[in-house]
């Protein structure tokens, strides 16, 4: 009877184990036994760019200025012989010239009295990043987060300028100098008027929800002086550039500005009162106001005639186009890298940074343009366009202004001189 009643308990204990895996019920068991059953909860470990960081001390700064790398690590207890190896890894890994000031990096370092650091994560920018982790041996990763692309659509009224509007909605710089070399040569963007109306469709990068650049605008809408003008990208096979409703092109053979959209603060004048010589005589230039340091970029690709200081010019670079055009740029604070007499540039590429150098009372850019060997107004020359939409282009590019076309006209203009809408699609 007794091993009846043993045989009978050890099934009755096997039941309520197999109820508990098996369904999950928690309460049989708690009936049967009268008291809670303590269950071990799996906790998983807190990971930061995939590695564990539990028991570690994050430390989050920025790269402060003429503060070299190496320090950090000396500072944080990493070994020499791998300080050594990270100063000498291949550029295309990790170029340690290139770690810049206010740049943010972040140190996995150990919980004890040396706090040596087995990891670094330095951020080039928004989305490509490099892990450094030191072990017995250095371990590189090159990352890259995800990146989103969104298009999206704003519209806006001008109230005193673009950059002003613009700036009020909320938009980025970025888009606003697109949006400027895109009409560079249709539109003067120094003399808006109150009341002018513009719709913009743009690609907007995003990482982890939050916008970081500008991949592209998909059309322009812009009504100025009661003209309507619009634009839209195409690729004939050669890049892409920007068109009109009719096909033709919106670019010139040279960028209308050598600098990123700004003040223009001096104009081309014949009979100019010079603030440093104190002398009325011709300002044969047009003078853009910048910080130091703003890049300059070549309007053209041309070769290089000039890059040198001189007394009156500072420092300063002159470049020719062609048989026709030729432009110079003047007082910078320095010329760019590999920038010198004889090489070639490519439109756009930037040659030097503004400054005040030579015969200047503040930072900015004395720009100056030629043609056929006399000095003009760069801002009035009349520049050929280049090639507008080729025949066997002419039916897919108007595929692309209807769709675009349709897109821009589904959003809303602003309705007041200070309101300014935007959409998402």
């Amino acid at each position: 009877m007794k091993k009846l009643i043993g045989i009978a308990l050890v099934a009755l204990c096997t039941l309520f184990v197999v109820a508990y895996f098996f369904s999950g019920s928690k309460q049989l068991v708690e009936q049967a036994y009268g008291e809670p059953i303590p269950l071990v909860e799996h906790i998983e470990p807190a990971l930061l760019y995939g590695m564990p960081i539990d028991n570690k001390i994050v430390i989050e700064e920025k790269i402060k200025k003429n503060e070299l790398l190496g320090d950090i690590l000396y500072q944080y207890n990493v070994p020499a012989k791998l300080v050594n190896q990270v100063a000498n890894l291949p550029r295309h890994v990790f170029d340690v010239r290139k770690v810049a000031p206010n740049k943010k990096y972040t140190l996995i370092c150990e919980q004890d009295s040396l706090m040596r650091a087995s990891a670094l994560i330095y951020e080039q920018n928004d989305i490509d990043y490099v892990i450094l982790k030191f072990g017995d041996s250095l371990s590189v990763d090159v990352c890259q987060r995800e990146v989103t692309v969104v298009e999206k659509g704003v519209s806006g009224m001008i109230r005193s300028s673009l950059s002003e509007t613009i700036e009020e909605m909320g938009i980025t710089h970025e888009l606003t100098n697109k949006f400027v070399d895109i009409f560079a040569w249709q539109v003067d963007f120094q003399r808006l008027q109150v009341g002018d109306q513009f719709k913009l469709l743009y690609e907007e990068i995003q990482v982890e929800g939050k916008p970081v650049g500008i991949e592209k605008i998909n059309g322009i809408y812009f009504q100025h002086f009661g003209h309507d003008y619009y634009a839209y990208p195409y690729d004939q096979g050669e890049g892409l550039d920007y068109f009109d409703e009719e096909g033709k092109s919106l670019r010139k053979a040279l960028l209308k500005y050598p600098i990123e959209f700004t003040r223009i603060s001096s104009r081309y004048n014949l009979n100019r009162f010079h603030p440093v010589q104190k002398r009325w005589k011709a300002h044969l230039g047009t003078d853009f106001a910048a910080p130091k340091g703003t890049p300059i970029r070549s309007v053209g690709d041309g070769l290089i005639e000039e890059a040198q200081y001189k007394s009156n010019n500072g420092n300063y670079v002159k470049v020719r186009h062609n048989g026709t055009y030729t432009t110079q740029y003047l007082h910078m604070s320095r010329i760019a890298e590999g920038v010198r007499a004889g090489t070639r540039v490519r439109q756009g590429q930037v040659i030097g940074y503004v400054g005040s150098t030579g015969l200047a009372t503040g930072d900015h850019l004395c720009y100056r343009f030629w043609k056929n060997g006399v000095q003009v107004d760069a801002l009035r020359v009349e520049l050929p366009p280049s090639q507008p939409i080729r025949q066997d282009h002419v039916a897919p590019y108007g595929e692309v202004v209807n769709t675009l076309k349709a897109k821009l006209d589904a959003i809303a203009l602003p309705q007041a001189v200070n309101t300014a809408t935007a959409s998402i699609f």
